[in-house]
C-alpha cells in the first residue's frame, strides 16, 4: 500500500527511468509545432487570402493533432514502468499499442481539449509567430497609419485565425460537421482504423473554422438583445441588487478575482488528470459513473429512460456543462481513492512546478542579461525551450504518478480504478 506523502519520490522515479522518451517526444513535438507554425503564417498572407486561411485553419488543425500526440505519446512512455501497468500484465492484460491507444482516446480528448479551451496556448503561439515572422515596415506602417488617421481598414497581420468571410466559415463549418457526424458512426460501430483520430480532427476543424461566424453572429445576437426590455430591466435588478445588498458588490469583485485561481490550482490539475486516466484507459465521460452513490443517479436513470425528445432537449441546454465537469469529477473521483492527502498534495505540486518554473526564468533571464538590443529575439527561444520541457515533462510524471498510487491503492483494497 503506497503511501500518498511518496507522490514526489514517485514522479521522480517515473522522470528518470523515462526522461530519454519523454525528451525526444517533447522535443519532436515541439519541432513539429514549429514547422507548423511557420508554414501557417507564411501561406496566411498574399493573394486569394480567403483560401489561404482556410488553409492556415487546416494547419490549426493539424497542430492541435499533433499536440494531442505528443501528450499520448509521453503519457503512453510512463505506462510501461508504472506499477499498476505490472499489475495488469502480470493478470493477463496486454498493453495496448500507441495507434490503438491514439484512436481510443482521440474523440474524448478533443471534448476535454475544447470544452476548458486548452487551445488557447496553440492560438497564442501562432499570433506570436506571425508578429515575428511577418515583421516589416507595413506592419507597423498600417497599424499606426490606421490609428492616426482613424481610419476602419482591416490589417491583414495577425488575423489568420479570424479573418475568414462570415459566409466561407460556415460552408467550412458544414463540411467539417459532416465529416465529424460520418467518422463519429465509424466510432459507434468499431470500424475504421483510425475512426477516433479522423473525429478527433473533424471536431477540431469545426471549432476552428466557426470562429468567423460565431464572433459575427455573437456581435449581432448581443446588439440585439441589449435593446431588449427585459435585458436591460435584468441589468437594473443586478444594479440595484448591488446597491442595496450590503457587500453583495464586494463579495462578486472578490469572487471575479479568486476564480481564476480556483481554476488553476484546483481545475486544471483535475483536467490534466482526466486526460491521463483516460490515456491509462478509464472512462471519463461516463456522466453515470460521475453521479455514482449521490441522490443525482436517480435523476440520471429518470432522464436515460425518458423520451428521444427530452433526452436531446436536455442535452442543449446542460451539454456544455458536462462536457467541462463530468471529466473533472470523474478525475477527483479516481484521486480520492488514493486518499484526500493525494488530492491535496498533487494540486500543491502542480501549481508549484508552474510557479516555481516562472520564477526560474525570471532568475535565468537577469543572469543572462544583455545591453545587445533585439538579443532576447533569439536567446528567448532556447530558454523558454527548457523551461517548457521541464515543466511538461515533470507534470505529465507528477499526473502519472498519482494515478499509479490511487490506482495502486485502490487495487490492495480489491478495486478496479478504471471500473
Amino acid at each position: 500500500m503506497p503511501s500518498p506523502y511518496s507522490l514526489p519520490l514517485h514522479t521522480l522515479r517515473l522522470a528518470g527511468k523515462c526522461a530519454l522518451p519523454l525528451i525526444l517526444w517533447f522535443s519532436a513535438g515541439e519541432l513539429a509545432r514549429w514547422a507548423l507554425l511557420y508554414l501557417a503564417t507564411e501561406i496566411s498572407h498574399g493573394d486569394f487570402r480567403q483560401a489561404r486561411l482556410v488553409a492556415t485553419v487546416t494547419f490549426m488543425t493539424i497542430i492541435v493533432m499533433v499536440s494531442m500526440t505528443m501528450v499520448a505519446g509521453m503519457m503512453l512512455s510512463l505506462r510501461a514502468v508504472m506499477w499498476e501497468s505490472a499489475a495488469r500484465r502480470a493478470g493477463g492484460a496486454e498493453d495496448e499499442s500507441f495507434w490503438s491507444s491514439l484512436n481510443r482516446i482521440a474523440p474524448a480528448f478533443a471534448v476535454i481539449y475544447l470544452a476548458w479551451e486548452l487551445y488557447k496556448s496553440d492560438t497564442r503561439a501562432f499570433v506570436e509567430m506571425d508578429a515575428l515572422h511577418n515583421l516589416d515596415d507595413n506592419f507597423y506602417s498600417t497599424i499606426f497609419g490606421n490609428i492616426a488617421n482613424d481610419t476602419n481598414e482591416q490589417v491583414t497581420y495577425l488575423t489568420g485565425l479570424v479573418g475568414l468571410d462570415w459566409r466561407v466559415s460556415l460552408a467550412a463549418m458544414a463540411v467539417a460537421l459532416g465529416l465529424k457526424m460520418l467518422f463519429e458512426r465509424q466510432v459507434e460501430r468499431g470500424s475504421g482504423k483510425l475512426a477516433g483520430v479522423a473525429t478527433a480532427f473533424a471536431e477540431f476543424a469545426f471549432m476552428f473554422c466557426g470562429l468567423n461566424a460565431v464572433f459575427t453572429f455573437a456581435k449581432l445576437r448581443s446588439d440585439w438583445t441589449e435593446h431588449r426590455v427585459v435585458v436591460s430591466e435584468a441589468g437594473d435588478l443586478v444594479t440595484e441588487a448591488k446597491e442595496s445588498v450590503p457587500g453583495l458588490e464586494a463579495f462578486l469583485a472578490w469572487a471575479g478575482e479568486t476564480w481564476p485561481f480556483v481554476v488553476a490550482a484546483l481545475v486544471m490539475p483535475l483536467t490534466w488528470l482526466a486526460v491521463t486516466v483516460l490515456v491509462f484507459g478509464g472512462s471519463v465521460d461516463d456522466t453515470r459513473r460521475a453521479v455514482r452513490g449521490t441522490r443525482l443517479a436517480g435523476s440520471v436513470d429518470r432522464l436515460e429512460g425518458s423520451h428521444e425528445v427530452t433526452q436531446r432537449s436536455v442535452n442543449r441546454v446542460v451539454g456544455g456543462f458536462q462536457e467541462r465537469w463530468v471529466p473533472v469529477v470523474n478525475a477527483f473521483r479516481v484521486t480520492i481513492k488514493g486518499g484526500a492527502t493525494l488530492f491535496g498534495l498533487m494540486c500543491l505540486l502542480y501549481v508549484g512546478l508552474h510557479v516555481g518554473a516562472d520564477y526560474l526564468e525570471r532568475a535565468v533571464s537577469e543572469l543572462i542579461g544583455s545591453p545587445t538590443p533585439y538579443m532576447w529575439l533569439w536567446v528567448s527561444w532556447p530558454v523558454l525551450f527548457v523551461k517548457n520541457l521541464l515543466v511538461t515533462v515533470l507534470t505529465y510524471c507528477l499526473l502519472a504518478a498519482t494515478f499509479d498510487i490511487a490506482a495502486t491503492r485502490a487495487r490492495a483494497r480489491g478495486e478496479d480504478i478504471t471500473a
